[in-house]
């Protein structure tokens, strides 16, 4: 039992329940997630997630769609962490068609994971800390992740979704002014994560507010399937990068941060470090960076040279007949996941021999964090509810999906 639900036994319960629905429509539930509650007092007697307010349908309409019009589908079921949901989907198809992807576009990949993994965990360090009062926090967390927006856009001229993922590596190659770009973001970002930890570490409303709050633990963990920094603040060193490593991870150090307490205080800490750890894998991997191709040679996946197409016939046929029809993966089924900021992100996809997925199958981080708060809210008061949907960061485009 939390330490706020002991408190709890001395605020003088009346002894009359009452039904209290949380959001849809309400800011910290983190998206239209609902939660219907039931309260002695100010003490959460249950809690019941009701999902679905969304509708978008993604993994159906991916049946609908060629492997190539996907990618535009799956980068908004995590809306927070695209590049991941690009590089799942991107590496099952691999994956299936046996496509291998050039060494330069393996690395740009991992930069561009990792930057969406530090901008995902300062939006979540920022909005928490705003529910809890805390504005300053908010603004010197999306002060740093604009910078790392720009990045994006500078590249792909689009900022939240950068979709430059293609089957068999990337759209096209790095800006000339990115590395420089991306190195000073480096050089800049320890002076903010000093700042945000000063800022929450050992502040005591933060604190009060986080430490005991929400504890899910290793069994819990283990129960609801929970992952990322969720089943990582319980003690378990569980990371797809490290367990069944992509992109050359395994050719990458860095830690897997764990903790003991299974809190709420707990995950907050383990994503602080998460932001540092990611930053050591983007300068290591700008020092990786060698010239080459960031696309396939394959013809089976890969559009033509563009300078082809003035004088070959047989490339404008190549590229019509891959815009347009697409490319056809063996029959076959897999399963292949990576670690995107929320934790296991996976995907199943069944191929038939089409042009389009039989079926794709998302395995979300976030449902299973959902889920679990109908076990760790009770005993818990209604003012804690907020920080236990805040530290599990569910996305509900990765829930409804």
């Amino acid at each position: 039992m939390s330490k706020k639900s002991q408190d709890s036994d001395q605020l003088g319960l009346s002894g009359e329940i009452m039904e209290l629905n949380l959001g849809p429509q309400h800011p910290s539930t983190h998206g239209v997630l609902r939660l219907k509650l039931k309260l002695d007092g100010e003490v959460i007697l249950s809690a019941e997630p009701v999902i679905g307010y969304l509708h978008t349908g993604i993994e159906k309409e991916c049946e609908t769609r060629t492997y190539h019009q996907v990618f535009t589908l799956v980068d908004r079921l995590d809306y927070l962490s695209g590049p991941a949901e690009e590089q799942a989907f991107a590496g099952a198809v691999e994956r299936l068609m046996n496509v291998e992807v050039p060494e330069r576009a393996q690395t740009i990949r991992i930069i561009l994971l990792e930057l969406s993994r530090i901008a995902s965990h300062l939006l979540w360090a920022g909005t928490s800390a705003l529910e809890l009062n805390m504005s300053s926090v908010y603004m010197y967390c999306f002060a740093e992740r604009e910078k790392i927006l720009d990045l994006f856009e500078e590249m792909s001229g689009a900022r939240m979704f950068p979709s430059v993922w293609r089957i068999g590596g990337l759209a096209y190659d790095l800006n000339p002014e990115f590395e420089r770009n991306a190195r000073a973001f480096l050089k800049s970002f320890p002076y903010t994560w000093k700042d945000l930890d000063r800022l929450l570490t050992d502040n005591y409303v933060w604190c009060e507010r986080l430490q005991k709050v929400a504890v899910i633990d290793e069994e819990l963990c283990k129960q609801y399937m929970c992952t990322g920094p969720v089943i990582r603040a319980a003690g378990v060193p569980y990371d797809i990068r490290k367990v069944y490593p992509y992109l050359g991870y395994e050719n990458y150090q860095f830690d897997i941060p764990t903790r003991k307490e299974a809190d709420a205080y707990a995950r907050y800490l383990i994503r602080m470090e998460e932001m540092k750890q990611s930053a050591s894998i983007i300068d290591q991997a700008l020092g990786k960076l060698k010239p080459g191709p960031v696309l396939t040679n394959d013809r089976k996946v890969a559009l033509p040279p563009r300078r082809e197409l003035a004088r070959s016939m047989e490339a404008v046929i190549h590229q019509f007949k891959l815009v347009s029809e697409g490319y056809h993966p063996p029959v076959g089924e897999l399963y292949y996941c990576v670690e995107s900021a929320r934790g296991e992100l996976g995907y199943f996809l069944v191929s038939d021999g089409s042009n389009k997925p039989y079926r794709l199958r998302v395995r979300s981080p976030s449902f299973p964090h959902v889920e679990v708060l109908e076990k760790v809210c009770p005993g818990l008061l209604l003012s804690d509810v907020v920080v236990a949907i805040a530290s599990v960061d569910p996305i509900l485009g990765d829930v409804d999906r």
